[in-house]
């Protein structure tokens, strides 16, 4: 198969004045090592006001870039005809609703049967983008939206408006305890020390800050509502457990099962057979990379989390009538 041909345009910032222009050429187009881009302004791909030059020359300002170039492949995955929910689709993007247990990238252990292998099945030219398109990631027994770039353009933008925490991420989780009131978790986070499967709240770790409200309170549970400022590693799950308020079936932060006293058999067969964390992205909104429109998508909680809120929403309704 032929590898897409790309045409990137860009003008050089005023305030990059004196540098070189391979290092700013990698600022523009950041989805590219410096050491390709450098290839490609030698090769006369890359062009500053429509002339050949070197890396090392110095950029005035203003100047326009061009970059004109048949991408390799960047990754490497056999296409796999996996279903997949789509919320949204064109030709820039698409927007998906991820069930639990599908895992995003492969890996060691898991070669086969990801959302990658799935998306190059839907779209083969994904496979001349990094990592397939995917810009951010939800883990395998997280559900819910994500968005995939499908151009290079949108990859770029997409990656933009993450830096920029300009994407709109909301996510629903049910933790341990009856929450009184939101708040934010703004905790530094980072590998743990000791279990390199594990992310930890470390003093000397990335900053991460997440924003959470009540969405519904039960007797010893809580429904929050969760927005990422920062997207760290198992961000939501790592704070809430700092909180002390873990999430619900999280094998890795979710410490010991502690069930509410007098719990009915449901509540308990409920609580002790979720076997994943009861995560689930609700909501995601961004500016659509080439209209400039804003694009949300949501999806309910899938019906393994439904159960477990009306299991809890139960047991409060029948606490609160033997109260009485």
């Amino acid at each position: 198969m032929t590898e897409p041909a790309v045409a990137l345009h860009a003008v050089v910032p005023d305030e990059a004045a004196g540098r070189r222009f391979d290092a700013v050429l990698a600022e523009l187009f950041p989805d590219y090592s410096r050491s390709r881009l450098s290839a490609w302004i030698k090769s006369g791909d890359a062009l500053l006001d429509g002339r050949e030059v070197r890396p090392r020359d110095p950029v005035r300002g203003g100047e326009a870039v061009s970059l004109s170039v048949v991408l390799d492949v960047q990754t490497h995955s056999e296409p796999e005809d996996i279903a997949l929910d789509v919320l949204f689709e064109d030709e820039h993007v698409i927007v998906i609703d991820k069930p639990a247990g599908l895992v995003v990238h492969p890996g060691a252990g898991n070669p086969t049967g990801t959302l990658v292998n799935a998306l190059l099945h839907r779209d083969p030219g994904l496979n001349a983008l990094p990592r397939a398109g995917i810009v951010h990631r939800l883990d395998k027994d997280t559900s819910g939206v994500m968005v995939v770039a499908r151009t290079l353009v949108a990859h770029t933008a997409l990656v933009a408006q993450l830096s920029a925490r300009e994407v709109h991420r909301q996510y629903l989780a049910v933790v341990a305890g009856a929450l009184v009131s939101g708040g934010t978790a703004d905790a530094a986070i980072d590998r743990h020390p000791r279990d390199r499967i594990r992310m930890a709240v470390r003093e000397d770790g990335r900053d991460a800050i997440t924003h959470f409200r009540l969405r519904e309170r039960f007797r010893a549970h809580t429904l929050v509502e969760c927005r990422l400022e920062t997207g760290r590693t198992h961000q939501i799950r790592v704070h809430m457990a700092h909180l002390k308020h873990p999430i619900i079936g999280d094998p890795l932060y979710g410490g010991s099962l502690k069930l509410p006293r007098g719990a009915s058999d449901e509540l308990v067969a409920a609580l002790r057979g979720f076997k994943r964390q009861a995560l689930h992205a609700e909501t995601l909104e961004f500016v659509h990379p080439v209209s400039a429109e804003p694009v949300r998508c949501s999806t309910p909680m899938p019906a393994d989390m439904q159960a477990l809120v009306k299991a809890l929403q139960d047991d409060t309704a029948a606490f609160a009538e033997r109260s009485r």
